[in-house]
């Protein structure tokens, strides 16, 4: 499985539009951080967890090329903006977009254009196939687990794919959800920042939850400005924590 990071950034992305940080002035590409979402490449399939507003930004360095599934994590727009540039993609056939019930509502609210059963070139040829925080499901040879998490007072989703765990946008988590993440080597989780925040958690707060799964490796996603400079907080973490940035790629 090759995992590659296409954002890892907060719904303002970095740099933050109007800050004179040091931070949004640094000439580190690592601090430059697109929304989140990863690409996925597993058993010829490829697949990508959310479609952010930097969509088309972020799949011009990939072959252009069907995709398997997106699976999406919550309505926010900073993970699902991007959804209107699926458009393309429809040379390939129906995209398809693995969603909770409440989201799919939620999509078919805000963007009913684009579900619409009338369907025209100037519309994402889409199909919903809907999932529950429950159960297993499948894409091709590849097994799915959903992870319920809590962003605040929203319930939205994580996914473990195999040996792989990513959890964006975490507040908070029950136990019988950490136990989904048993025996993974890679997880990779949101850190907003090391300060308070009413529905994301703060680094510390991550690397509680990286303490008690034990993964082999995490890396942390989902930064805001706030979080401080690559270059500093990578020496700050322990050895088996990493800091993901924009065009990492790593096997699993």
């Amino acid at each position: 499985m090759k995992v590659i990071f296409l954002g890892t950034g907060t719904s303002t992305g970095v740099p933050q539009l109007g800050c004179g940080c040091e931070v949004c002035k640094s000439t580190d590409p690592r601090d430059w951080r697109l929304r989140t979402s990863v690409r996925i490449e597993i058993d010829g399939k490829v697949l990508m967890i959310d479609c952010s507003p930097d969509f088309r930004q972020q799949v011009l360095a990939f072959p252009f090329e069907k995709i398997d599934g997106i699976l999406l994590t919550h309505e926010h727009y900073d993970h699902v903006g991007g959804i209107d540039d699926l458009r393309p993609f429809s040379v390939f056939g129906p995209v398809d977009l693995y969603m909770e019930e409440r989201l799919e509502n939620a999509l078919r609210e805000r963007l009913p254009y684009c579900f619409s059963g009338y369907k025209y070139s100037g519309v994402p040829n889409l199909a919903v196939r809907r999932i529950s925080a429950d159960e297993d499901f499948q894409i091709g040879t590849v097994t799915v687990t959903p992870i319920r998490v809590m962003h605040y007072r929203l319930p939205i989703l994580g996914f473990r794919i195999r040996n792989f765990a990513y959890l964006t946008d975490v507040k908070t988590m029950e136990e019988t959800e950490l136990k989904k993440l048993e025996g993974i080597d890679t997880l990779v989780i949101s850190a907003l920042r090391k300060t308070e925040h009413i529905s994301h958690q703060t680094l510390d707060q991550a690397l509680k939850i990286i303490d008690m799964v034990k993964p082999t490796t995490s890396y942390l996603t989902h930064m805001s400005h706030e979080i401080g400079m690559h270059a500093d907080l990578e020496r700050e973490l322990p050895d088996h924590v990493l800091l993901a940035y924009d065009g990492l790629q790593i096997s699993v």
